[in-house]
């Protein structure tokens, strides 16, 4: 492999000094020197002409289990800079699962992670690493799938989990973390996660611990009568108390009911981190989120998987019940939601809902009832921005200040599907490295390079990596602090950022003046 010598770059190395002008040599995979560099002919030089050079940056939260193995490139995301990507978010993945268990849960998951190919081997976190390893252009790694971990145990059913079942699924996470996984994920506001209860997430988490891993949470608001104490962030820090967990919370932020509550959000994970309990955070930088509307059915819908719940929609009577219930008794406003990926009736990408009901007119209920069962389940969907200007302002300072923190980090909860993806899929890096740097200035450059590259690196335990330091993996962008800027906006999102022109992945040049050049160096870590 040619050595790559990056020349006069300001370095950002990751730890959260001040940065420094010095050269980089890159050999093979790795950062073989940091200092003044006389070119010779077995380099490529890159000159930095004053571009900043930092680690890559590290997504600690994506769905992009399904579309990396679709779009090996996946240029939005190694455009923003990108290096790493953290799966298995929300609970929501393919492995360990057996043949039959992966294909079901592909279909159920498809709203959210596409349709991957059906012949691949997910049955032990070893194989589903392979999928990745040496195959996509970033870095992977990958949380255990709690969803995976009920279904290969009890099945896509509402049962507890005890007994030979919860030794079955204790052994199936021990075994997938000595293969290599850095946690386990949940998402209780999905199926089949939560139908789990706290004691049960305990018990799996008291394996994650013995190998000093992470517990990521999406919190629980489905079944809230079997979380201790209804569920949400009491719940979460109950878990870690009792199993002794790293805890990790997903996208905690504020949104348009809570904007500008920064101290009332956090104040009950505060008291818990001055108790002893091992914490860290993550956001977005954005209002509002993205999901697929599978999930806005009720406990009972979900049992049996996807065909099921397709049964159920095509009967006129358990359709109208559905219906009834996301019109008159599901707790969050449906009538902002904008489809975003509905593959087999496309025009309506980009439509909202609302207009979609009035167009048909039907209920909104019926609406997502109806394009849920044309579309095989496979929808995705995003919320509208606030309509104030005032409001959003808020909440982009809320995120600035959360990421001041020490213990925050950045997790775009990347859905990149669809003609109209949620622009976090292509915005999230630059919006917070560039924009809201430069407007809001609420901790130097080096501190916000820290809590997207060294911060999580050593959260998840990801070795060798997050920092530009001599013997690290040779993952490192070069970016300009005074252009970088995301492009990306909820009306035309799929616009890639401005401001990166190079990113380097295990020492390969995987973008050159803003263009991929095709490379799949990407490896399974740690």
């Amino acid at each position: 492999m040619t050595a790559i010598l990056i020349k006069s770059s300001k370095i950002y190395d990751g730890t959260g000094a001040p940065p420094f002008v010095s050269d980089i040599l890159i050999k093979d995979d790795r950062i073989e020197s940091i200092s003044n560099i006389e070119p010779t002919s077995d380099h490529i030089v890159i000159e930095s002409n004053g571009l900043a050079a930092s680690p890559g940056f590290i997504d600690t939260h994506t769905h992009s289990d399904g579309a990396l193995l679709n779009d090996p490139q996946h240029a939005q995301s190694l455009r923003q800079g990108v290096t790493t990507e953290i799966l298995g978010q929300d609970g929501l993945s393919y492995a360990p699962l057996s043949k039959d268990n992966y294909l079901l849960n592909r279909r159920y998951l498809s709203g959210i992670l596409g349709l991957p190919p059906k012949n691949l081997d997910m049955s032990t976190v070893t194989a589903f690493r392979k999928n990745y390893d040496r195959k996509v252009s970033i870095n992977t790694a990958y949380c255990i799938a709690h969803g995976a971990i009920r279904l290969q145990t009890v099945g896509f059913e509402d049962k507890p989990l005890r007994d030979s079942p919860l030794a079955k699924a204790k052994e199936l996470v021990r075994r997938g973390m000595e293969e290599g996984a850095v946690g386990l994920a949940t998402g209780m506001s999905y199926f089949p996660n939560a139908w789990s209860d706290t004691e049960e997430i305990i018990e799996l988490c008291s394996v994650v611990k013995e190998f000093d891993g992470v517990y990521v949470t999406h919190l629980r608001d489905k079944n809230i009568d079997r979380g201790f104490g209804g569920g949400g962030v009491t719940e979460a820090l109950e878990i870690a108390k009792r199993s002794g967990v790293k805890l990790h919370f997903s996208h905690f932020r504020t949104d348009e009911n809570t904007a500008g509550e920064v101290s009332s959000r956090i104040g009950e994970i505060d008291q818990a981190i001055s108790e002893g309990v091992d914490v860290s955070l993550e956001l977005y930088p954005y209002p509002t989120g993205s999901t697929f509307p599978l999930s806005f059915f009720p406990s009972y819908a979900h049992e049996g998987g996807l065909e099921a719940l397709l049964e159920k929609l095509r009967t006129p009577k358990e359709k109208k019940l559905l219906a009834d219930y996301l019109d008159n008794d599901y707790p969050r406003p449906i009538n902002d939601a904008i489809f975003s990926y509905v593959p087999k009736t496309p025009q309506y990408e980009g439509i909202s809902l609302d207009r979609i009901a009035k167009e048909r007119e039907v209920s909104l209920g019926t609406a997502i009832c109806d394009i849920l069962l044309e579309n095989e389940g496979q929808v995705g969907y995003w919320g509208s921005p606030p309509l104030s200007v005032a409001v959003w302002e808020q909440i982009n300072q809320d995120t600035m200040e959360f990421m001041s923190r020490p213990d925050y980090m950045i997790g775009s909860d990347s859905i990149p599907l669809g003609s109209y993806p949620h622009p976090r899929a292509y915005g999230t890096f630059p919006r917070v490295v560039g924009r809201f740097q430069r407007k809001y200035n609420a901790m130097p450059l080096e501190h916000t390079i820290q809590r997207i590259t060294d911060n999580p690196a050593r959260r998840f335990g990801l070795k060798q990596r997050g920092r530009i330091q001599e013997g690290y993996f040779a993952d490192i962008v070069l970016f300009d602090p005074d252009t970088i800027n995301d492009n990306a906006t909820y009306d035309d999102p799929k616009q890639f950022p401005t401001g990166i022109p190079f990113v380097i992945v295990n020492g390969e040049i995987a973008v050159s003046n803003e263009d991929c050049t095709g490379t799949t160096t990407g490896r399974a870590i740690p």
